[in-house]
């Protein structure tokens, strides 16, 4: 007896302890360049474990599962731990999700947990987990700038050098990117990584150039560029020898950053800036050429404004022509031809306007001006373009024109009393009465037609209610259509244009995909697209041209290229429809 009611006691206390099942990390913040251990503990023997999907991180390790059980002072207890080893592969402030077990029909889920990631840290390790080096070994990343101290809108460079000696690179990963916030920037290819010797603080090293980019600040004051990291995997010798007595060379990895740099840029001057300065600086010819000045009646000739040189060719617009009335001038057609390299923007930007002239006579184009700030010399300068007379030589003149409108307003003598009717209709005064006309059977009626249309409109609006994942996508669907129509309204208005045109794109996938913004990762939009057929094309078209809505937001724009991303994301957007599935 005594030993059944000692079994009911472990059992009771068995069934009466209370399941605990968490997530415990081994630090709430890290650098990019440092790994996270996260351990999800229970203290009974769980089924169907669960792992969430770590977004954010790459799995190093795991899982690999401990358990411990153990029976003090009458008491047991137990414990298994699911461990994993994660590497983070952003910044920002990333979260884990959920893990989920199964013990008696129950299911357990851990607390979601938030973690921070920061810029790469300098890592300490222990002296003797780590290879012996002669201690004259050189890793340096670099960021050697052309100007720290340019004017608003002049191109520098940024050249990330990787300077080593006396030390084997095996390979390199980006832990963080560079960024660069209030620059146009654009990469420049480099083809082949080439180790080249050079010296470094006055030491001989070898290098490689494994970035280069040109800037152009587009706002002065304190700028700051985010440092390049990199997770670099090197050779050093250790204090241990082979059989045949040759040093054993051992793989490592070491985090090396550019470090943060600071650009004071300064503004253009104000004194002497001209009137009609739209933002060019560099050098730059400018030319109005139209494509013929005689005309005859129905013809037209191409207006032809354009810009050549060397500066921030893409960042500033072209001047408008004016001419006179009677010529009829539409919307010009924008053309670039720009090359970018290391010294900067050069080559031709084009706006062709078409002019259609309304009459017989001579007519003048007034001279165009074009300003610019030239940096060789600190100077603003203007360019003046030459009257162009354009020669029509047939056709209405506006007098004859005005006679010709006028004539249409003459009524011909035969057509006066045409519109008088011949023939007189009379109406009844005595009118039929109500209860027998079709009104009072109408309304007599609508009752029964109209009852059963609100019973029926009712209980759709409550199974539209309780679809709480249909509605969702409907408002996401609403949402889409309603900021694509504010980006069209903020054409003329590049900011409100393209944060508008971002928000269309984003409530766009939001409704096919159903996710959430915080799921709206480059990688995670691609995969997702892919799987629901859609084109590969199609995708990276999408995911390039939300990328440039942030960008373009800080650069300048002109309305024909506003225009054409406008016009491109209908078209993306289109194409998506048709091939989700």
């Amino acid at each position: 007896m005594k030993r059944y009611l000692i079994l009911f006691l472990i059992t009771f206390q068995g069934l009466m302890a209370q399941v605990q099942f968490e997530a415990r990390v081994s630090k709430n913040s890290l650098g990019i360049n440092e790994r996270l251990r996260i351990d999800f503990v229970m203290n009974v023997d769980g089924d169907n474990f669960e792992q969430p999907s770590f977004d954010g991180f790459k799995m190093v390790a795991g899982p690999s599962q401990q358990i411990s059980q153990s029976w003090i002072n009458g008491r047991s207890s137990f414990q298994k731990i699911y461990s994993y080893i994660l590497q983070p592969e952003r910044k920002g402030a990333l979260t884990i999700k959920q893990a989920a077990i199964e013990f008696n029909g129950q299911v357990y889920k851990t607390n979601p947990i938030k973690v921070t990631v920061t810029n790469a840290v300098a890592q300490e390790r222990d002296p003797n987990d780590r290879p012996q080096g002669s201690g004259n070994e050189l890793l340096e990343l670099v960021a050697e700038i052309s100007k720290t101290n340019p004017y608003l809108n002049e191109p520098i460079t940024v050249v990330y050098k990787l300077y080593f000696n006396n030390i084997g690179v095996t390979g390199f990963k980006e832990l963080a990117k560079p960024k660069y916030n209030d620059f146009w920037n654009q990469n420049i290819d480099v083809k082949q990584l080439s180790v080249q010797q050079g010296s470094y603080q006055g030491q001989q090293a070898y290098y490689v150039i494994l970035k280069k980019t040109i800037l152009y600040p587009q706002k002065s004051g304190r700028l700051t560029i985010e440092p390049l990291s990199l997770d670099i995997g090197v050779q050093l010798p250790t204090n241990r020898r082979d059989m045949f007595g040759q040093m054993i060379i051992a793989e490592d990895n070491k985090v090396v950053s550019a470090g943060a740099k600071t650009i004071n840029v300064r503004p253009l001057p104000e004194t002497n800036k001209p009137e009609g300065f739209t933002g060019a600086v560099g050098r730059f010819n400018f030319t109005v050429t139209p494509s013929k000045t005689t005309l005859k009646n129905g013809e037209g000739l191409d207006l032809i404004v354009s810009a050549q040189g060397s500066g921030n060719m893409k960042l500033f617009t072209l001047p408008k022509p004016v001419v006179p009335n009677a010529l009829e001038m539409y919307d010009p057609v924008h053309d670039e031809n720009v090359t970018t390299s290391l010294t900067g923007m050069s080559g031709r930007i084009t706006d062709k306007y078409t002019i259609v002239p309304q009459y017989r006579g001579k007519y003048a184009i007034k001279p165009m001006q074009f300003s610019y700030f030239d940096l060789s010399t600190g100077t603003y300068k203007t360019i003046t373009s030459k009257e162009i007379m354009v020669d029509v030589l047939d056709g209405p003149t506006p007098a004859e024109a005005n006679t010709g409108a006028a004539s249409k307003n003459v009524v011909a003598k035969a057509d006066q009393f045409k519109n008088i009717k011949p023939k007189t209709i009379l109406i009844p005064i005595a009118k039929k009465d109500f209860y027998d006309s079709n009104l009072y059977l109408g309304l007599l009626l609508a009752p029964f037609i109209i009852i059963p249309i609100i019973i029926l409109a009712r209980k759709k609006k409550e199974a539209m209610d309780s679809d709480v994942t249909g509605n969702r996508i409907r408002m996401n669907n609403k949402l889409a259509k309603k900021y694509l129509s504010q980006a069209k309204k903020h054409l003329n208005n590049k900011e409100p244009f393209y944060i508008a045109l971002e928000k269309a794109m984003h409530n766009f996938l939001k409704a096919k995909l159903h996710i959430e913004t915080s799921e709206m990762s480059k990688d995670n939009i691609r995969e997702l697209l892919l799987s629901r057929n859609a084109n590969a094309e199609t995708v990276q078209n999408f995911i390039a041209l939300t990328e440039n809505c942030e960008f373009a937001r800080y650069a300048p724009a002109s309305s024909a290229s506003i225009q054409q991303d406008y016009d491109k994301a209908v078209m993306i957007i289109s194409e998506l429809e048709k091939q989700i599935v």
